[in-house]
């Protein structure tokens, strides 16, 4: 391994079937080199099925959709039975280490082989618990962990998880990742380290209500458009994934 690598990550691989189409046509036919399963969506099984080949990460979802373990705690869920948000930021280390763990198995057993690595829907690994919770569970199982700053990068590192050492991407009410965007931050990235570049892209959601919907179709025809393949090409950059990261350990 050099001194740079760039990993482009798409998240929310799963979530809704339009969005796993663009998401996977992003990977094949973009310069997109790794994506994230949503493994407790009702499109998780199509969509791990369809990514066969791919390079896939877990996307720890906490809320959104029912939980995975079996005995999770009902008072830290929603009425529906379901993840809220709110809910989420405050549960404990023990149950997020759990609900981990059961994550990962379902990834396992939906996809046939090991998770790359984990990152976490909405970043709620922010709060203290929760990331406390899965690096225990990362640091067992040798599982890199996205961090999003560098308190969480040191946190990380001092529990023994590989992590990235630079982190790109947000979203918002406008498309993130436009095309000049996209351009400009690929000519002047770090000249060393672990650079993960998240996004969004997809085709306009057929079953999820979300604001981040048209954003996902510019993403999705910014990560397609060769004049990116070309600035890679010229800045000898060829995007990889997170075994980078898990080599030699």
């Amino acid at each position: 391994m050099g001194t740079r690598a760039l990993i482009i990550n798409a998240d929310d691989l799963g979530i809704d079937p339009a969005v796993d189409r663009g998401i996977l046509q992003a990977m094949r036919e973009g310069v997109v080199s790794s994506a994230t399963l949503m493994v407790n969506m009702p499109h998780a099984e199509a969509a791990a099925r369809e990514a066969a080949g791919l390079s896939l990460g877990l996307h720890l979802n906490l809320c959104r959709g029912a939980p995975v373990w079996s005995d999770f705690p009902k008072e830290h869920l929603g009425a529906d039975g379901n993840f809220t948000e709110p809910r989420a930021a405050s549960l404990p280390a023990d149950v997020v280490e759990a609900e981990t763990r059961a994550q990962l198995a379902r990834f396992k057993a939906l996809t046939g082989r090991a998770a790359t690595h984990v990152d976490v829907h909405r970043h709620l690994h922010l709060h203290a618990d929760v990331l406390e919770g899965l690096a225990r569970v990362a640091a067992a199982e040798k599982l890199p962990v996205r961090s999003v700053d560098s308190i969480m990068r040191h946190t990380l590192k001092t529990r023994g998880v590989a992590t990235n050492t630079h982190f790109l991407g947000d979203t918002g009410a406008e498309p993130y990742w436009t095309l000049d965007r996209l351009e400009s931050e690929l000519v002047t990235l770090p000249g060393e380290g672990i650079i993960e570049l998240m996004c969004h892209p997809g085709h306009r959601p057929e079953t999820l209500k979300s604001s981040y919907a048209a954003q996902r179709e510019v993403e999705l025809a910014t990560f397609l458009n060769p004049r990116v393949r070309e600035v890679l090409e010229r800045t000898g950059i060829k995007p990889v994934d997170f075994r980078v990261l898990s080599q030699g350990t």
